[in-house]
């Protein structure tokens, strides 16, 4: 299996708690980008600007591609949601 179908895989492993959908079959996952050198980038769309969720789901989704051991750099960019800005800055730390 090529690196990104494992990414989409791994993806489809996050759970939506409230509609118990994933994060892929929910279209939350954007602009998906894997390179050969394992690079993955993309943008998380929460479906909603205040969804309550965005901050364990977006943990969830960085934790979960993290462990695929070809997944040497990862860029997550959180989008249309009202705590976007701060998000984007924890995720660049952890």
């Amino acid at each position: 299996m090529d690196l990104k179908n494992k990414v989409i895989e791994k993806l489809k492993t996050v759970i939506d708690p409230e509609t118990r959908m994933d994060v892929v079959s929910m279209g939350l996952i954007k602009d998906l980008t894997v390179m050969n050198e394992g690079k993955v980038s993309f943008k998380f769309r929460p479906s909603s600007s205040v969804c309550p969720l965005v901050f364990p789901l977006a943990f969830k989704i960085q934790k979960a591609l993290k462990e695929i051991e070809e997944v040497k750099e990862l860029e997550m960019v959180v989008t249309d949601h009202q705590m976007s800005e701060e998000l984007n800055g924890l995720l660049k730390t952890t």
